[in-house]
């Protein structure tokens, strides 16, 4: 039977720029490593980053020693195997060179039989400067247009280690996933691939197997799933096998929202004879997926049917959770997809700068029953077709699908992220002058292998693309669509001009949260514009367009906690306003993704989650408007109208009051509307002319259940200096928080990070008339005393009211 040996411990890490060994983790990266030894500083605080660039550009070497003195002598075959090694690596065993790599994203395997020793075998692993090596592809093929002033198109590695507009530039080099010794006889198993589909109320999975042989002999693979067992031969000599298994009476697997996401395990085994020889499990899920993209009236559709039903798709685009992917666990995998859950997501774009991520995170999304679609690695660059890259594209991307398709969550495959849509808008023509830039991956190579491998499972070119080279790639009416004028050109009201049919990218930019930011920064004092705090901003002009997205809303902040706090606010209100835009247009658009839930380090970024791992008030927006049911008032032939979205699997029936009301809480005028919203609809309810026509449009809004409309801007507003009581309950581990509104306080929200870095509180954003009540629970540890006045004041307790009656 084959047995793996992980060859995890012994290591160090030596480089001409460092004095002696250094231990060195496995899995891990330099940087972690010297970080461990006390070395270098850690990167994430001030502008360390700026100080460890040699890093990247330096050479180091990975070296440590095993006994084998049984591998050779019970075993036909040895390998190296080796996961992930990051990125330009020589492998050496006792002094003889196994291969070089030039591939973060692929696996590698070395026969080392014939090299093993008894006693102390040494293995090293060489790794030279990314920067060298990409530097030397870019002189050999021609430079080509990106982004960044960096050369990661040339490279098969992480783009986002280069550094982009949310994160920071460092280029690491290690042993990134596990490596050791895989001792076998006869055949092994060398890949496993099943194309799992539905026939009527039968499961069916066709497994596909090659092996790798030592020898010649007749080779049985047996697949088991749910009781059910099928086998086939694989003729002496032969390397490859199907077999069918159908499982009648399945459980679908469904998505979040729509269903129980269930499971099997599949099971393959390959024996020769009686002798088991290697085996394989994965949990699998039967559903069927596809893309409707047919056309109508108002171009182009695009719509995610699972299992026969069209998903609306409410979604965040994610990014490697940390710089150093090596620090990413299953728990800190599990502490975002909770996250994300809990704010009504159902779907993680895995961005195409960042990385195919690990078994935990497609096997907690699906547990879950969280939709992924997954990005091949190309980013925002014109990437060479020509080798040496042509070829480790190919095999990378052969590796990932066959890696990746026991997945159910994972539901389609994008070629790319913003190339297609760059080569058209980006003045990229004139200066590749006929050089190629990636069309060839994302239109053949990528699609032909998905379609050979993973016929289960569309594929779709790019991200935005709008299905066909005759229309332009970002047109919204057709397939997915990027709206980044809103952050860089537009206020955040343009969003209401658009009617996409999916919106598979937007955003709109905030600080972290202050401990986060307290964290990183030491700036004394912290401003906006404080070295640190520009540091931690990543963003062309970022702060410029911090600044300029508030004005028509709130006045210029007063002082940094004024800026913290309205730039956090406008971050939620700019989102909140696209997203019930978005969801109100259903079913003409039928998915956004929001820029982004997670970040890699504490930064100004577009994120819901910061970098410590701290809800943003945008986190608190996103679960308001991600809600399986939604309440907004939208504009209608020139009037707002009430508009109900029920993203549930039960018809929504109610009745409501919808009242328009001044500020001091007299009411105006009312009327009641019955809802009779089906299942995965919507509905536009029109309201009288005397609720949608303000005697004072500066000092009323209209209401409904947690749905406000106000008249005019923040600024244009007639706001109560903000006034509430506030009572402090303590308990064991935190407090309550009961505030009662004397005056209309909009936004109410309650900074517990402030009151100490390890707290948290369950809401924010709250807007309550005079006389209403909320109860906020903060939990944590080191809480000021009930009496405090930090319980009950700036910069711990803020309304938007605040912003302006200043």
């Amino acid at each position: 039977m084959l047995v793996l040996r992980p060859l995890h411990s012994g290591w160090t890490l030596r480089a001409p720029s460092i004095d002696g060994p250094v231990p060195a983790t496995v899995p891990g990266c330099v940087h972690t490593d010297l970080l461990a030894a006390g070395l270098i500083p850690d990167p994430y605080l001030d502008a360390n980053e700026l100080d460890l660039a040699w890093i990247g550009r330096s050479s180091w070497v990975y070296s440590t020693s095993f006994d084998a003195a049984t591998e050779a002598d019970q075993a036909d075959r040895v390998d190296l195997v080796a996961d992930g090694l990051d990125t330009v690596a020589t492998v050496t065993l006792n002094g003889v060179r196994l291969g070089r790599t030039a591939n973060m994203h692929r696996g590698y395997r070395f026969d080392v039989r014939s090299l093993l020793r008894p006693v102390g075998n040494v293995l090293e692993v060489h790794f030279d400067s990314a920067y060298e090596y990409a530097l030397g592809v870019r002189d050999a093929l021609g430079a080509r247009p990106n982004a960044y002033d960096e050369p990661f198109q040339y490279i098969r590695k992480m783009a986002s280690n280069f550094g982009w507009d949310w994160g920071p530039t460092l280029v690491t080099a290690g042993i990134w996933r596990p490596i050791g010794l895989s001792s076998w006889s006869v055949a092994r198993l060398d890949s496993v691939r099943p194309v799992v589909s539905v026939d009527g109320a039968d499961g069916i999975v066709d497994v596909h197997v090659t092996v790798e042989r030592a020898a010649d002999d007749p080779l049985t693979v047996t697949a088991s799933v749910a009781g059910v067992t099928a086998s086939a031969t694989v003729p002496a000599g032969a390397t490859e096998a199907s077999v069918r298994v159908r499982v009648p009476d399945v459980r679908l697997w469904w998505p979040r929202g729509y269903g129980d996401p269930a499971r099997y395990d599949l099971s393959v085994t390959l024996s020769a004879g009686p002798d088991p020889l290697d085996a394989w499990q994965r949990h699998i899920g039967f559903r069927t997926v596809e893309l409707d993209t047919a056309a109508d009236a108002d171009g182009t559709a695009f719509t995610l049917v699972v299992n026969g039903m069209p998903v609306f798709v409410r979604g965040v685009n994610w990014i490697p959770d940390d710089a150093f992917v090596t620090r990413v666990d299953r728990a800190r995998y599990e502490a975002r997809f909770t996250q994300a859950v809990d704010a009504g997501v159902n779907y993680l774009r895995v961005w195409g700068g960042g990385r195919y991520e690990s078994e935990d995170f497609y096997d907690l999304a699906d547990s879950l029953g969280l939709l992924v679609g997954q990005d091949f690695l190309f980013a925002c660059a014109a990437y060479p077709e020509e080798e040496p890259l042509a070829s480790e594209v190919a095999a990378e991307a052969r590796e990932q699908v066959v890696r990746l398709m026991p997945h159910p969550s994972l539901v389609m495959w994008v070629g790319n992220n913003e190339n297609i849509w760059g080569w058209h808008d980006w003045d990229w023509q004139a200066a590749l002058d006929g050089r190629t830039w990636g069309e060839g991956y994302y239109l053949d190579v990528l699609p032909g292998i998905v379609h050979s491998l993973d016929p289960s499972r569309p594929y779709w070119p790019g991200s935005p693309y709008s299905g066909t080279p005759d229309v332009h790639p970002n047109d919204p009416a057709h397939g997915t669509t990027h709206i980044w004028d809103v952050w860089n050109t537009h206020d955040y009201r343009h969003y209401g001009t658009y009617r996409p049919r999916f919106l598979a990218e937007f955003g709109f930019q905030a600080p972290p949260s202050f401990a986060t930011l307290r964290r990183a920064v030491s700036d004394d004092p912290l401003t906006p514009a404080s070295p640190g705090v520009l540091h931690h901003q990543k963003a062309a002009d970022g702060n410029g367009k911090l600044a300029r997205g508030l004005a028509g809303h709130f006045p210029a902040p007063a002082d940094f906690d004024d800026w913290h706090w309205a730039t956090q606010l406008n971050q939620a209100r700019a989102i909140t306003f696209g997203i019930e835009h978005f969801r109100s247009l259903r079913p003409l658009c039928m998915g956004t993704i929001l820029w982004q839930l997670n970040d890699n380090w504490p930064v100004t970024s577009w994120s819901a989650v910061d970098g410590d791992g701290r809800r943003k008030p945008l986190w608190f927006a996103l679960r308001r408007v991600y809600a399986d049911r939604l309440l907004t008032f939208q504009p209608r032939d020139g009037a707002p109208a009430l508009v109900a979205v029920n993203d549930s699997a039960l018809p929504w029936q109610a009745q409501l009051d919808v009242q328009r009301v001044s500020f001091t809480g007299d009411i105006r005028a009312k009327t009641t509307v019955t809802l009779d919203v089906p299942a995965f609809g919507s509905v536009t309810l029109p309201l009288p002319a005397d609720v949608v026509t303000p005697d004072s449009p500066s000092a009323e809004l209209i209401t409904a259940d947690r749905a406000v409309w106000f008249f005019a801007e923040d600024v244009d507003l007639a706001y109560p200096a903000a006034s509430v009581d506030v009572t402090v309950r303590p308990f064991d581990g935190g407090a309550d928080v009961e505030i009662t509104a004397r005056t209309l306080v909009r936004d109410l929200t309650l900074f517990a990070d402030r009151l100490s870095p390890s707290a948290t509180v369950d809401d924010q954003l709250v807007t309550l008339l005079p006389g209403a009540s909320v109860t906020l629970r903060v939990t944590g540890s080191d809480l000021p005393a009930p009496d405090s006045p930090a319980w009950r004041t700036a910069p711990v307790l803020r309304t938007a009211n605040d912003l302006v009656t200043a």
